[in-house]
């Protein structure tokens, strides 16, 4: 997998602390975590407490988290991250299944079970990549890049090139220039980190670049459509309407 890379030059990586109480579980993972590229172990706790303690001195991107440890186990941790201003991705690593329903309501992106077959972390990393890909500017404080899943890459799109967002479910898709990207992030929250100067909201699934949209149409009873630069006649939702009248000076 290929990743971003830093203004540096060098590869972005996400740093990773594997935390397991089972010596063989932990060398399983670096040997794994070595072959990935976009990975850099940065350390591994045996423990609850010890993980918390090196979360703190180390502030990793990604951490892969055993459930059963002694004294602290793993909800328990996640928990305590799940506090921090910026907390760390988590991926759970275990050999129990019956602990999925409160690891993802600890807002776990995966929950990987033992034994680690490398592919499937693959895919769960990948959802990490996905979900931290939203690159804010430090100026604006709005969302200038993204970088999203493409086959077996990661592509760098700017914000200025988005020129409409669609929802699917959890994910929304980015249409740019021709081509789509998935990107794991609801609508409504991408929408909130978005330039309103620059985006505008026409539907509960749709987002579009204000400079896409050529004009409205009134297609009778009180509907409306936005015509864009590609020819594409979109509907416009009634809790929207009056935000695109107004752009349009109606």
């Amino acid at each position: 997998m290929t990743v971003p890379e830093t203004a540096g030059g060098g590869h972005a990586f996400l740093r990773t602390l594997i935390v397991d109480d089972e010596p063989l579980a932990v060398e399983r993972l670096q040997v794994i975590c070595a072959r990935m590229e976009g990975l850099a172990v940065v350390g591994t706790a045996s423990d609850g407490q010890a993980a918390l303690r090196l979360v703190d001195a180390l502030a990793p991107d990604l951490v892969l988290l055993d459930l059963t440890m002694p004294e602290t186990d793993g909800l328990a941790v996640a928990r305590r991250l799940s506090d921090l201003g910026n907390p760390p991705a988590v991926i759970f690593v275990t050999a129990h299944d019956a602990f999925a329903v409160e690891a993802f309501d600890l807002d776990a992106v995966d929950y990987v079970l033992k034994p680690v077959a490398p592919d499937r972390l693959q895919r769960a990393v990948r959802r990490v990549i996905s979900r931290r890909g939203l690159r804010t500017g430090a100026a604006s404080g709005w969302l200038e890049e993204f970088w999203v899943p493409h086959r077996s890459e990661l592509m760098r799109v700017p914000a200025r090139h988005v020129q409409r967002i669609d929802a699917e479910r959890d994910y929304v898709r980015l249409h740019v220039m021709g081509q789509s990207y998935l990107l794991l992030q609801t609508i409504t929250g991408l929408e909130e980190r978005l330039d309103p100067e620059q985006f505008i909201r026409i539907h509960r699934s749709c987002i579009l670049r204000r400079d896409h949209v050529t004009g409205l149409r009134h297609e009778g009873l009180g509907v409306w459509s936005a015509e864009t630069v590609d020819g594409e006649t979109l509907r416009i939702g009634r809790t929207y309407l009056p935000a695109v009248k107004k752009m349009a000076g109606r």
